[in-house]
């Protein structure tokens, strides 16, 4: 059997993480993405290529054994997780044995309006959910969604699964150049984010080698998305370092704040050395809190 265990990994926003491959020779997917780091598929609607619970199982337990500090198992996959037929009895079984370890799923989130799939993913500590379109066209365009899917369903499903999910909830959006960054399709894209209340809202952008020829957008064009989020915990994933820092007096920065919770990777991205003290000032002053979010350091209003 091939290896289905991947890590451990550390993660900023996870801990150490050990991942667990459901589809590690095949891409299995029902997403065609353009900007996949995995090389093009067919999508299909179900594994053909299926794993055998005990053999994961019997893999998680001498990875467990090698590695004492695991923070989070995570469920992916080469491909898309939620695939896996088997998926909730697995995930009972690694219950059994995980202890205090948190389990993760990295799903792309297009059938979570199925009812076996909410129930599922209901039993897992912390659910991430990519959502990078809301129009039809755009997920036609961007995402590339097999057949077997109904993607006037997949908002409607994520903001029901909310409702049935009592743990931590991730929503992730990569923004790609001219497919999803009109302002149309980014407002459509935050009323969703508003009626899902997600804990948490990732985005970013390109960084790997995509699959199809597209683009990055900038970390400025990001920024100004991350702001059109008002009052929802945004984090931002992006590499580039050289990104000019601005100068924020007392009231910007309340100001800035009042809009958006703001991360630690924010803070260092654009405030220069002297905005970053008046914000300290600002946090001994009881002006501003610090506020742990899935692991994630933000800054909010008090």
């Amino acid at each position: 059997m091939p290896s289905v265990i991947f890590g451990p990994i550390p993660s900023r926003r996870f801990g150490m993480s050990l991942g667990i491959d459901l589809s590690p020779t095949l891409k299995q997917c029902n997403f065609d993405c353009l900007y996949c780091e995995l090389d093009k598929a067919k999508t299909v609607s179900k594994q053909t290529e299926i794993l055998e619970i005990e053999d994961i199982i019997h893999q998680l337990k001498i990875a467990l054994q090698n590695h004492k500090n695991i923070d989070v198992i995570t469920f992916t996959a080469n491909g898309e997780p939620t695939l896996y037929p088997k998926l909730s009895t697995l995930i009972d079984e690694v219950d059994k044995i995980k202890g205090n370890i948190k389990t993760l799923i990295l799903s792309n989130g297009a059938n979570i309006y199925e009812t076996p799939i909410q129930q599922t993913l209901s039993k897992i500590d912390i659910v991430k959910l990519s959502l990078d379109c809301v129009t039809l066209s755009c997920f036609k365009k961007l995402d590339r969604v097999d057949d077997s899917i109904d993607c006037s369903k997949i908002v409607d499903g994520m903001i029901t699964f909310r409702q049935i999910h009592k743990k931590q909830l991730i929503t992730e959006t990569l923004f790609v150049k001219t497919l999803n960054d009109s302002q149309e399709e980014i407002n459509k894209i935050y009323e969703a984010l508003q009626l899902i209340k997600p804990d948490r809202v990732d985005i970013g952008t390109i960084d790997r080698p995509p699959a199809y020829d597209v683009k990055p957008v900038s970390y400025e064009v990001l920024l100004s998305i991350a702001n059109t989020f008002k009052n929802l915990p945004v984090t931002i994933a992006h590499r580039d370092k050289n990104i000019t820092k601005e100068q924020y007096n007392e009231k910007e920065i309340l100001r800035l704040l009042l809009r958006r919770p703001l991360t630690q990777d924010d803070i260092e991205n654009i405030f220069t050395k002297e905005s970053q003290n008046i914000l300290q000032t600002l946090l001994k002053n009881k002006k501003v809190n610090e506020v742990i979010n899935n692991n994630v350091k933000f800054y909010k209003i008090s």
